[in-house]
Formats: structure tokens, sequence, C-alpha cells
């Protein structure tokens, strides 16, 4: 038997793993796995939960949205040779679950991809000196939506409550002087959004193409916006990024391991969906292949 510990946000989505987890008990028991729950209840308790138990267990997974996901990994970066981690994606998003093509708020599914499932090297981005993120970290235009968005309207709208949310901050799109040092060279100027990450799909709209994204290579992507200069021209853009048509002079995508962002005053970041704190100044990285991901 392989000891498993699951950490289950209650909160997470709809709620819709009640129904089958039940099931989804009986599809890992039947697989070997011994199953120890822990229910979290606050921010950050998923990170605790797996910074003082997961050397005791053979895997870690976790029942929740990417935010639930996000606390696990950062836990498991504080833990030596930590063990392998699996998904339940049931939250309104599931960026991470598209990259990996793992069922989405279907714990029977995921259940049966945990059991069958092999272990994969996978990268974890670095924020700071101490903090983590599982597959995006980002600031400028719309990146507030994820937390902004009340949790009501998520549960009830889905993707619609982005998009809704999005439309609403048009006029507050603000020009950012930014320098960023990468890898390969330096890039300076105004841009309307910026973004380290690690996925092909980013608030389950934008997805980048499969060849462009490995997530176990030690290189993210950044993904820089310029003011296309009018209102409409951001819907041309839109248009393009949603075809995933990325040759727009606004803009620009890079691959590297690591980037420091310099701004003229503190700007806010978010990391996987959550409040990340203003910086002026901040070094992204990517760690490679750290935990190993099972699918």
């Amino acid at each position: 038997m392989k000891k498993l510990m699951l950490i289950v946000n209650p909160a997470a989505g709809r709620g819709g793993f009640k129904v089958q987890f039940g099931e989804a008990m009986q599809i890992l028991a039947r697989g070997g796995m011994q199953t120890s729950l822990y229910f979290t209840s606050g921010k950050k308790e998923a990170t605790r939960f797996v910074e003082q138990h997961a050397k005791e267990y053979d895997l870690v997974a976790c029942v929740g949205g990417d935010g639930t996901l996000s606390e696990v990994l950062g836990g498991l970066m504080k833990v030596d040779s930590p063990p392998p981690v699996g998904y339940f994606p049931m939250g309104t998003t599931n960026d991470v679950a598209t990259s990996l093509a793992l069922p989405k708020n279907d714990m029977c599914a995921a259940a049966t991809r945990l059991v069958r499932g092999e272990p994969h090297p996978y990268d974890i981005g670095g924020f700071g000196e101490d903090e983590y993120f599982a597959y995006i970290a980002a600031f400028g235009a719309f990146t507030e939506i994820s937390y902004a968005t009340p949790q009501d309207q998520k549960k009830a709208l889905g993707h619609l409550a982005y998009v809704l949310q999005g439309a609403s901050q048009l006029g507050k799109i603000e020009r950012i002087p930014t320098r960023i040092e990468y890898d390969d060279g330096v890039f300076e100027g105004e841009l309307v959004y910026g973004s380290m990450s690690n996925s092909t799909s980013v608030a389950g709209i934008v997805h980048l193409r499969e060849e462009m994204v490995s997530l176990g290579d030690g290189i993210s992507e950044l993904v820089l916006v310029k003011d296309p200069g009018r209102i409409d021209a951001y819907g041309e853009l839109a248009a393009a990024v949603l075809s995933r048509r990325f040759d727009s002079d606004s803009l620009q995508i890079i691959h590297t391991r690591k980037a420091r962002f310099r701004f003229e005053k503190p700007v806010a970041w978010t990391r996987d969906g959550e409040a990340g704190g203003e910086h002026r100044e901040i070094v992204l990285r990517n760690y490679h292949a750290p935990v190993r991901f099972i699918f």
C-alpha cells in the first residue's frame, strides 16, 4: 500500500467534489492507496500541512483549484526529496490541468489518473526570495481579475465572470514603464501587461501553442504586451491571441530561465491568480524540475 496525503479545499469551485468523493476514495483504495485527509480552512494552510507532514507519505495530492495546488507546490519546495504530487482539479479555471490534460471537475476520473499515472518532471516558478508559483506570475491589465472577481460570481458564471470583470477594467489600463533583464538580453519600454509562466493556458482563455511550452525543461515564457494605441485595437489583439496568432507588434514572447523586473514605482502582481503584493523590483526564476507531477 502507498500512503497518500490528500489535501482538500472544500471551498474550491462549485464544491462538486462532494458528489463523487466516496466513489473516488474507493478507486484510490482499490489502486493500493491508503489515504489520509487534510481539510483546509484558510490561506496558506495547505502549504503548512505539506511542510509538516509530506515526508510521512509516498504521494501528496490536492483537491481544489490552481490556488490550492500553488500552495501545495510551495510547501513541497521546502521539503527535501519531496514525494510526487497529484491533482484533482476542482476550481473555476484549472489552467494547470489544461496544460497537463488532466480531467477537470471529475473526482473519479482524477482518482483513476492518479492511480494509473506516472510521475513527470515539473518546473516551479520562483517569486522573489522565498515565494513560489505553480504556473504564472503577472502584472498589469486584467491580472487582478482572478482575485477581484467575487467568489459567488465565479461559482455562478465560471469563465464569463472573468470576462465581465475584465471588460469593466478597460478604462483602468495603465502604461507601466518597465525594465526586464533576462537570460539573453534586456527589454525596456512601457507595458500594459507582463508575465512569466510555465503553462499553455492562462485564465482559461489564452492558450499558447504546445510547441511553445515545455513544463519540465527549465525554461519559462515571458509574455509582454505593449499598448496597441487604441481601445478597439485591444479587441484585435485579443482576437489574435485567442486564435493563437502571436505575430502582433504589441505582443512579445521570450523564453528565459530568469528575469529581473524593475519599475519606476511599486507595481501589483498576482501569483497563480492570487494577490502577490506590490514590488518596485523583483526577480523571477525557473526552478528546473524540483518536483514530479503525476499525470
